[in-house]
């Protein structure tokens, strides 16, 4: 049961550069059983995810680089991001991420406190799951669940194919050993029917040679003589 449950259970990225909008958008996923890690800014965000910008190292250099290949190993079922943002906004965020092969298809949810009609097709049309307005509710939360349990198939599935291959892998391995043993007893095989029958015609030339020897015949016939 215990392991079931973790396994079940969605990690939420937040992004929000106000502390209110955080503490508020984590206490409603925590209440709806899910994992949630907070970052004030979208450039944290990427910095998470393993995707931080080359601009962001160059204006300051003390940052750490983190490349794609030390990427989080904790798994990201859905981010979820503010619009308005200093620096990176949400949409430049949304962006970044489906820009990236490996986390593009993490569901990426937009909320903002201004309806803006156009900012919000733009935004859905770039790839974002939904569009709330502020301030998010708990039944905006539970619409999210069918994306995030989405994200969690697909890594369920893909572990099952990884080892389909290794073993696929591992049966053409044997297959190319394998022929090579029987091969050797064969050969062994014919070299001993070749012994055997070469030995079969040594003995009968022998037992020729034998019956048409001279003393033989000389023995034969005189024994005839003498009687």
């Amino acid at each position: 049961m215990g392991m079931a449950a973790a396994d079940l259970q969605f990690h939420v990225l937040a992004v929000d550069d106000s502390l209110i909008d955080r503490k508020l958008i984590e206490r409603l996923f925590k209440i709806s059983s899910c994992q949630v890690t907070t970052v004030d800014s979208g450039s944290k965000a990427l910095e998470f995810l393993g995707l931080q910008e080359e601009h962001d190292d160059q204006n300051n250099p003390n940052q750490p680089c983190v490349s794609p290949s030390n990427q989080q190993e904790v798994e990201v079922n859905l981010i979820i991001t503010d619009y308005c943002m200093p620096g990176m906004t949400g949409y430049d965020l949304l962006k970044k991420i489906k820009e990236s092969s490996s986390l593009r298809n993490i569901p990426v949810v937009i909320m903002s406190s201004e309806n803006v009609p156009s900012r919000i097709s733009r935004c859905l049309e770039e790839g974002a799951e939904e569009f709330f307005l502020k301030p998010v509710r708990l039944s905006d939360v539970n619409k999210l669940k069918p994306h995030m349990m989405k994200t969690k198939c697909k890594s369920q599935l893909q572990e099952p194919e990884k080892l389909v291959t290794e073993e696929k892998q591992e049966s053409i391995e044997i297959a190319h050993v394998v022929p090579s043993q029987p091969q050797k007893e064969s050969d062994t095989t014919q070299q001993q029917q070749q012994q055997l029958q070469a030995n079969s015609n040594n003995n009968k030339r022998k037992a020729m040679e034998e019956n048409l020897s001279p003393d033989r015949t000389r023995s034969r016939f005189s024994s005839l003589t003498t009687v």
